[in-house]
């Protein structure tokens, strides 16, 4: 089994442009698919999205309903065992409380007097705040392609529902059957939603975006999925909002010579499982641990089944690794400038090295708190921004779901206070109705 193993300080500027684009470098050689498939739905609706059934996942779609109909999430439950029932309902309390806790103070708008004390002073009789409310619709991608994922259902309508947004519609792959995944029904139903749509692909981001005869279109689109899910939300930025970037998954554990190598192999292959075109990379300056982990990596590669096995040959081969640093601290200035989706802290004291992290989607502290826990049902959200975009980008949080208005009032003696000083600005801008109506209003209070 190949592991990359890279000396960072000694690789040359195009190894390390490569490493650091990770699968960036796939989508852009795949827009111009991408978008004839949107295209294609945008022209021809329900009749392309039943095509692309056929051609990419294989399931004939013709005379059946796209959207999964009441009886169906009866059955999903039902098929279900108490088990994964309860797995499912554990991780939505976990993942609700966090996000209720995200929710702002909203600003009331019953009288007077409410509003005013939710606003701030700025100065006196000058008063601004903000109100919030939810977008009014939201369309969540859950992927199926590489295994079912009711934790993405959770991740996305969990946020969606607590931020109070009014109709939530969910396209996500059916099964060779037409089948949509029942654990992730499932988990629909617990969050509140009932619209779901068998349709995966670049082609359910277009009918999101566009819509068609059964896909009413929404607002704003959002959640994870491969290359071709990036590319086509990269292709509609303008034409829909689509929220953060969460391409293919990627990893860093930065680690000390005090780390489990054995723990650590173990945390470096849960990223890397999610598919080829992942990116799993152990950064340490401790060149035996290094070594040591190696040889767990091929251990527990060993264990896992087809296809799970073969994505983590190909990650650790193409997209990942290992990077060996001289000191801890080329150690963080790599992690970073790699701004990584998930990063976990394998360090003798991760709280110390918590500080010096600027850019990451998830910061998991420890060995104790592996990927996993996060993936499912620690609270906070796993779907978190990937292709270097932490740098600037955020999780996905209640915030994505709801829209603020500034809220701005002002008294007679804030009128008189502010407007000499605006009236001075807008002459010197050029601006004269905005001078004009301040003018107006001091002469008249003269």
């Amino acid at each position: 089994m190949k592991i990359n193993i890279y000396e960072w300080e000694n690789i040359n500027s195009e190894l390390r442009s490569r490493l650091l684009k990770r699968s960036e470098l796939n989508i852009d050689s795949i827009s111009a698919s991408v978008s004839e498939i949107l295209k294609n739905v945008r022209q021809n609706g329900d009749n392309a999205l039943i095509e692309y059934a056929k051609k990419f996942d294989g399931v004939e779609l013709s005379g059946v309903p796209l959207a999964v109909s009441a009886d169906e999430f009866k059955d999903a439950k039902e098929s279900l065992s108490r088990k994964v029932r309860q797995a499912i309902e554990h991780a939505i309390r976990n993942v609700e409380k966090f996000h209720r806790e995200q929710l702002p103070d909203n600003l009331p708008g019953a009288s007077y007097a409410d509003v005013l004390k939710n606003l701030k002073e700025v100065e006196p009789g000058v008063f601004a705040g903000e109100r919030h409310t939810p977008i009014q619709s939201a369309g969540l991608y859950v992927p199926r392609g590489r295994g079912s994922f009711p934790s993405m259902m959770i991740m996305e309508a969990v946020p969606a529902s607590v931020a109070g947004v009014k109709r939530i519609a969910v396209a996500t792959p059916p099964d060779k059957k037409g089948a949509v995944d029942p654990a992730t029904l499932y988990a629909a139903s617990q969050c509140g939603v009932t619209e779901v749509y068998r349709i995966g692909g670049a082609q359910a981001i277009a009918a999101l975006a566009y819509g068609t005869e059964s896909v009413g279109r929404t607002a704003k689109i959002l959640g994870p999925g491969s290359m071709y899910i990036a590319a086509a939300k990269r292709l509609l930025y303008g034409t829909v909002d689509v929220g953060l970037p969460a391409g293919p998954s990627e990893s860093i554990i930065i680690a000390d010579g005090t780390a489990d190598p054995e723990k650590a192999a173990m945390d470096l292959i849960i990223e890397a499982e999610h598919g080829s075109d992942s990116s799993a990379i152990l950064v340490t300056h401790s060149r035996e641990l290094a070594e040591s982990a190696q040889g767990y990596i091929e251990k527990f590669v060993k264990r896992l089944k087809e296809p799970r096995a073969g994505f983590v040959k190909d990650v650790l081969s193409g997209y990942g690794g290992i990077v060996l640093t001289q000191n801890i601290e080329t150690s963080i200035e790599f992690v970073n400038e790699f701004a990584p989706e998930h990063l976990q802290i394998a360090m003798k004291d991760p709280f110390k090295t918590l500080k010096y992290i600027e850019n990451a989607g998830e910061i998991l502290l420890g060995q104790n708190t592996p990927f996993s826990l996060a993936n499912y049902a620690a609270g906070a959200n796993a779907i978190l921004p990937t292709g270097g975009n932490a740098g600037t980008y955020s999780p996905l949080s209640v915030h994505d779901f709801m829209k603020f208005s500034s809220v701005v009032y002002i008294t007679k003696e804030g009128l008189e206070g502010l407007s000499p000083d605006v009236i001075t600005l807008a002459d010197y801008e050029g601006f004269e109705a905005h001078a004009l109506a301040l003018r107006e209003r001091m002469k008249n209070r003269k």
